[in-house]
């Protein structure tokens, strides 16, 4: 998940390059959002040793 965090985000930052305003702007929300969510698995993970996700 976190890898496509950083692909969202690299879109985000070409797009911005070449004045896609409105593409940079989408790609860097749902890079954010990605982002988030993996911080909370991880964070879950972290916790509960892995037991979240049946291992």
């Amino acid at each position: 998940m976190l890898r496509w965090a950083l692909i969202f985000f690299v879109v985000a930052i070409v797009a911005a390059i070449f004045g896609f305003g409105g593409l940079a702007a989408g790609a860097a929300s749902i890079a954010k959002i990605l982002f988030f969510i993996f911080i909370v698995l991880f964070l879950l993970t972290l916790i509960f040793g892995g037991k979240i996700l049946g291992k």
